[in-house]
């Protein structure tokens, strides 16, 4: 099933798209029980498919974007934390950081993963049965905070308001059986900058819940951005940094494509 969230005069509401293109309502709990109706619906604003309790990202999690890096391969999974203000819709934009002013912004697309119900010591073995689905995510990074500016943390750099587009659908699991076999790229202005498969992550996704579920709980909703492959910005001779007027979209085989312009945040 194909899952959007979108815009009603009642608030956000969630429908399913149809084959022909046309979405029926959800009605019950996203996060428990729920069921696509035969009423059909005109999607209003299409928004983020997730509004996440946390977002829990990893870091230096494909081997060759460690090797891009000069990094080595983690011995066990690198979490950072985005702040849930950094979540944008998709198709708005993604705002230049212009108070605290950054000129180094980064694109990384991301498979991201959506808990479906509380999860806490999974082991590997069912650590899929806590899965709802998954989206394509983008984690923007301002590469100056992330690495210079703030002592070496990434918060900071990775959770600027508009830093996480994710979107546009949120496909239930039974359509992807497999997440660690998917391309995955990034687009930037008509060039494919990032162009992989989530094959090559070090930790697949149920190495990522099980450890990130160990003695931690993990709350319905919770959002698991699973790292991003070789071709960033900041690796590139010269560095590709976003700029005001640039388009960025990201695409994951089996999800669709997340489109987001660029802008510089008004101050």
């Amino acid at each position: 099933m194909k899952i959007i969230r979108h815009q009603t005069p009642a608030g956000p509401a969630y429908a399913t798209l149809q084959p022909d293109g046309s979405a029926r309502e959800i009605t019950g709990d996203l996060f428990g029980s729920f069921r696509a109706t035969d009423k059909v619906v005109k999607p209003g604003k299409i928004l983020a498919p997730i509004a996440p309790p946390n977002i829990l990202a990893i870091g230096l999690n494909y081997r060759k974007h460690a090797e891009e890096g000069g990094k080595g391969v983690p011995e066990r999974p690198m979490l950072f934390i985005k702040s849930t203000n950094s979540l944008q819709n998709p198709g708005d934009p993604i705002e230049l950081p212009r108070k605290l002013a950054s000129q180094e912004v980064d694109y990384e697309c991301e498979l991201a993963v959506v808990i479906g119900k509380t999860c806490k010591n999974a082991t590997r073995a069912n650590a899929l049965d806590f899965v709802l689905g998954y989206t394509a995510a983008n984690d923007v990074s301002a590469r100056d905070w992330q690495m210079r500016l703030n002592g070496g943390q990434f918060c900071e750099g990775k959770s600027f308001d508009t830093f996480c587009p994710m979107g546009p659908v949120l496909v239930t699991k039974d359509e992807i059986p497999n997440p660690n076999s998917l391309a995955i790229k990034t687009i930037l202005n008509g060039h494919a900058m990032q162009d992989w498969n989530t094959s090559d992550m070090v930790f697949d996704v149920p190495a990522l819940i099980e450890f990130l579920s160990g003695s931690k709980t993990l709350l319905p909703g919770t959002v698991i951005l699973t790292g991003t492959p070789h071709g960033v910005g900041y690796a590139r001779k010269p560095p590709v940094f976003l700029n005001p007027g640039d388009t960025v979209t990201i695409e994951i085989e089996g999800i669709g494509s997340l489109t987001n312009p660029v802008v510089e945040e008004r101050v």
